[in-house]
């Protein structure tokens, strides 16, 4: 696992030097963690002063409520990170971090990551510039998802969501990053509407789909 690589894929990491970022990690408190398929990393109710850069496999961040219905508020693979706001307000997490697969997981102290260092190094200010950027980028996502859950049926939300991912990705046909539940559980619908709904979509040739790979179908004139 080429660490160095894998980080300069993350926003937090940009325009920063290859050769910088080893001198940059002891400075952030950097540690390496291996954990399970299913293993819950942050759990709701728990703080935390670390943010989360995963390096292998992929987690899940997840709600629920009262009474244990789950949401999928986003998933989150290779170079992608986790905890920024939960760490930086250190108040109690609301959601849980969930890994999806086996997962590597790189962990950084927050407040070393948006404090210059007594050395005053240039690739720590841009480290906080990014920081800021990252935040940024976070919340437009989460407009994104407001977008889609907030359509009125179940239809309009998988239409809303495939679109976008169809729009992301460059083509028609692409994989999703969920399984049919944890699809349900992002878009807040039942299952079984939205496997209906599906079923329904592709008998009236819209799309197609295998698991998780999906092909949007455009009407010809």
């Amino acid at each position: 696992m080429d660490v160095v690589s894998i980080l300069r894929q993350s926003v937090l990491f940009s325009q920063i030097q290859a050769d910088d970022i080893p001198h940059l990690l002891p400075c952030l408190k950097a540690r390496k963690t291996e954990f399970p398929k299913d293993y819950t990393i942050i759990d709701e109710r728990e703080y935390t002063d670390e943010l989360g850069v995963v390096l292998s496999g992929s987690v899940n961040i997840v709600r629920h409520d009262f009474w244990g219905n789950r949401t999928v508020v986003s998933n989150l693979t290779v170079a992608d990170s986790f905890a920024e706001t939960l760490a930086c307000t250190q108040q109690m997490s609301e959601v849980s971090v969930i890994t999806c697969e086996p997962s590597t997981i790189l962990f950084l102290d927050v407040h070393q990551v948006i404090t210059s260092c007594s050395k005053a190094c240039s690739f720590h200010h841009i480290l906080i510039e990014n920081m800021v950027r990252l935040l940024s980028y976070k919340n437009l996502e989460l407009m994104k998802k407001i977008n889609h859950i907030t359509k009125r049926s179940t239809r309009e939300k998988l239409l809303s969501y495939l679109s976008a991912e169809a729009k992301k990705q460059g083509s028609k046909s692409f994989l999703i990053p969920f399984d049919r539940q944890q699809l349900a559980d992002y878009l807040c619908v039942e299952r079984s509407a939205m496997s209906s709904e599906l079923s329904k979509m592709h008998s009236e040739g819209l799309l197609e789909y295998q698991k998780s790979f999906f092909t949007l179908i455009q009407e010809e004139d």
